[in-house]
């Protein structure tokens, strides 16, 4: 992150290396080299800003760039979108699912995101259904025994937003609503990108519809959102002579979404599902984090367990079709309220996810093409930032892009560049620190687990880090909009 010139942000022992681990790790230590140049993190925002300025005057030359996006998922939804508000007037979004029926589990909506959601006019579609937190509580898998409570009660002061949860589905609906009523914004269905043969000085892809013969784009500006298996990644590294590693964490999770009909039998599994409460139980190399979505219609789970489906039969798939008796066995241990909650999951409705990650890239940009979201900076699911952070790219390409004095590639590049400078050693400390919290919650018997519970009996440093409030003030408090502009500022004409 941008602070006086300077790129500074949070720093960790524990590298990206997301397998369990029997090390403690401690709270990441916060590197603030001076005053923010929006404000500082951990004083109060202002209020929600939903008439934030979104067009901005730009040359004709710059509003009439084409602008390709590969993936329209919530990176490339967010980034059209962006640009559009900005006052862009020709963006392609290439998919290749052959509509956006949206799909998928709970998703934590916190300040850092709905910030950026307000300013482009989509949160309000996603608050009717969002469900507020009020705390959290992280508590022991086998017995229920409550480890640590943290109140929410501060974050709407501090930050101008409520820290919500909500269905998956409805935020990407609301994103893709937001698109449709952009007249600039062009959708292409069934099209699956078949290569990028130029980065510049025009980016140059094969577009492969299912049902009709292929054909070249060209564009002046390429944002790829295509998601961890990327092969615009692939491809730009190739020109660049580098590698990143596909990292296996071995670790798989499972998505679970149960109704309030298949609840309220059961008072102690109703009043979860009316709270406003996110829980995580934890146990060896196992945890659980749930909390209510949909008006608090829905009792979304969302576990992570050593990997077994897919190390038994290795395949280029991440989803599977799990079993409910593996899921059974998997937490078998558990207390009961754990195991009347995990029956009510019909058979033939348990899917399973492994989770991958892969090594930090030595660059998200080449030539005029930029990498965005899970294609430059996939995540474990521990710090619950994942779409966040693919917003955040988006909120700063739109910043960074509306500024641009001229249409050369020259200076299309070094946008792109400011964006990554702005954005890629902050989200590749998310990275790491979601691993990190992840061996933290999966610690076994031992010292290392003693020491965690007595930090979370003392309530000072969180070991779950996204409930840590030191955290949150990094990652919450931060204005990406905000300092992409100061950044652009900064740094476009030293380039």
């Amino acid at each position: 992150m941008y602070k006086n010139g300077q790129v500074v942000g949070m720093t960790t022992s524990a590298r990206i290396d997301p397998s369990p681990s029997t090390v403690f790790v401690d709270i990441v230590a916060l590197v603030d080299d001076g005053k923010s140049i929006t404000r500082d993190p951990s004083t109060p925002s202002a209020a929600p800003q939903p008439h934030y300025p979104t067009s901005v005057k730009m040359a004709d030359e710059v509003k009439k760039l084409k602008i390709c996006i590969i993936g329209a998922g919530m990176g490339g939804l967010a980034c059209a979108l962006a640009l559009a508000k900005k006052g862009f007037q020709d963006i392609e979004v290439f998919e290749t699912a052959s509509n956006l029926g949206f799909v998928g589990a709970g998703i934590q909506l916190a300040p850092n995101m709905v910030r950026i959601l307000d300013r482009l006019g989509v949160w309000g579609e996603v608050e009717k259904e969002a469900v507020i937190l009020k705390e959290t509580s992280i508590r022991q898998g086998a017995t229920d025994t409550e480890l640590g409570h943290v109140s929410l009660d501060h974050v709407y002061k501090t930050y101008g937003y409520y820290h919500s949860v909500g269905h998956r589905a409805s935020l990407a609906g609301a994103l893709y609503n937001g698109c449709k009523r952009e007249e600039s914004i062009k959708f292409h269905f069934s099209t699956v990108m078949g290569g990028v043969t130029s980065f510049s000085p025009k980016p140059t892809f094969t577009a492969i519809p299912r049902d009709g013969e292929p054909y070249t784009v060209e564009a002046d500006i390429l944002l790829s959102s295509d998601g961890v298996k990327s092969t615009t990644r692939v491809e730009m590294l190739k020109q660049i002579g580098a590698t990143a590693e596909i990292i296996d964490t071995k670790q798989a999770a499972y998505r679970i979404m149960l109704t309030r009909d298949q609840m309220k039998h059961d008072p102690e599994l109703l009043a979860l599902i009316d709270g406003q409460r996110a829980t995580r139980w934890v146990g060896e190399k196992r945890h659980i984090i749930a909390y209510p979505v949909s008006g608090n219609n829905i009792y979304n789970l969302s576990t992570t367990q050593p990997d077994t489906n897919f190390a038994a039969a290795p395949s280029e798939t991440y989803t599977t079709k799990g079993s409910k008796s593996a899921m059974l066995g998997v937490f078998s241990d558990f207390c009961p309220l754990i195991q009347r909650m995990l029956n009510l999951v019909p058979e033939g409705e348990v899917c399973e996810w492994k989770l991958r990650v892969h090594s930090p890239l030595p660059t998200w940009v080449h030539g005029s093409v930029g990498l965005v979201g899970d294609a430059c900076h996939p995540t474990l699911p521990h710090m619950n930032q994942g779409a966040a952070q693919a917003i955040e790219d988006a909120g700063v390409l739109g910043e960074v892009l509306a500024l641009l004095p001229d249409g050369s590639p020259k200076s299309i590049n070094n946008a792109l560049r400011v964006y990554e400078g702005v954005r890629k050693e902050r989200a590749e400390m998310l990275v790491e620190l979601a691993a990190a919290s992840g061996r933290a919650m999966h610690l076994g018997e031992g010292k290392a687990k003693e020491e965690r519970d007595r930090a979370f009996k003392e309530g000072k440093a969180v070991p779950d880090k996204w409930a840590d409030a030191q955290v949150q003030k990094t990652i919450y408090g931060f204005d990406c909009m905000e300092v992409a502009k100061e950044a652009f500022k900064e740094e476009f004409g030293k380039m």
